[in-house]
């Protein structure tokens, strides 16, 4: 197994000690994080959003922020401000808690456009403007904006050319009948999810580490045939009869660039067909439209993506 394979690992098993199950989801969350990109994290309330993103930044030892969205959030509350200071009569930058390395965005349709649009702006410059100033976020930034897909009263749905930013939309699903005996063997046994130290959560890679798999992800070869086979999944999803909007040029660059981290992640030497395929739903499920038709038919994004897979032939 090479350096990256082992280092996925080490972090997969730190998470593993708080999170049960939800391997998926987690190979996804990474893939993003390697790959350079921000996650879009949907779920009903209780099947451990949040927790994954706490385990992650403490597996990577990475400083961890969140922010609970609300109505009345204002761009200010996030980004950070000017306080006037009275005993020298000077004003003071005071950063906001999006200066920070792993970024929860509570329930991000729940705040205004402004505010959501001051987080997408930050997430896409990798950086703040605060009284004229250009502030740097750290290289390691990286945003999980979560969702609660079932509740839509006193929500601010984000536009598809908003949510396209967001590199990956990964979904997290109740637990299997096994998986959620397991959650309860270890609250009956103690487990304070709250202190992840205590619970045995410790760091598995370096910053250095996390920039060499990043490095490896961007470094690793890509064939022809699969470049041609990214290229006409895209293509392929502005044809599709169901879809009103298909996946841009954008999402392109994004499925291989999630394809090369998953390659890197499992200690391939090579990125492969089967590595395209297995982040498909996740960077085109909240890129594809469908038509009205489609969807009073039942129809649901994962459905294009299969549709798409299905369709495309997978080079030999």
């Amino acid at each position: 197994m090479t350096a990256a394979g082992a280092a996925a690992g080490r972090i997969e098993a730190e998470i593993a000690k708080v999170v049960v199950g939800q391997r998926g989801p987690v190979s996804e969350l990474l893939a993003a994080l390697v790959a350079g990109g921000h996650v879009l994290l949907e779920g009903v309330p209780g099947v451990a959003k949040t927790l994954l993103a706490k385990a992650l930044a403490r597996a990577l030892d990475l400083e961890f922020g969140r922010v609970q969205f609300t109505p009345d959030l204002m761009p200010s509350d996030i980004l950070g401000t000017s306080v006037y200071r009275p005993a020298t009569g000077t004003f003071e930058l005071r950063r906001g808690p999006i200066f920070t390395e792993v970024l929860l965005a509570d329930e991000v349709n729940r705040t205004p456009p402004k505010t959501q649009a001051a987080l997408l702006e930050a997430m896409e410059e990798r950086q703040v403007t605060l009284d004229g100033q250009r502030q740097p976020l750290p290289a390691t930034f990286f945003v999980i904006a979560t969702q609660n897909p079932v509740e839509y009263e006193g929500t601010y749905p984000l536009p598809e050319a908003q949510a396209d930013r967001f590199l990956m939309k990964i979904r997290i699903d109740y637990p299997a009948a096994a998986e959620e005996a397991e959650i309860l063997r270890r609250a009956a046994a103690g487990l304070d999810v709250h202190d992840l130290a205590a619970a045995g959560v410790a760091p598995a890679v370096t910053r250095e580490e996390l920039g060499a798999l990043r490095a490896a992800a961007r470094t690793l070869v890509v064939s022809p045939q699969v470049l041609e086979y990214v290229a006409r999944i895209v293509r392929t999803s502005r044809a599709l009869g169901r879809a009103r909007l298909g996946a841009s040029p954008r999402a392109g660059v994004g499925l291989l660039a999630c394809a090369r981290a998953r390659a890197a992640l499992a200690g391939a030497a090579w990125v492969g067909p089967e590595d395209v395929k297995a982040v498909a739903a996740a960077v085109l499920r909240h890129r594809l439209v469908l038509r009205p038709e489609a969807e009073l038919e039942g129809a649901g994004p994962d459905d294009l993506v299969q549709e798409l897979l299905e369709t495309v032939e997978v080079p030999r």
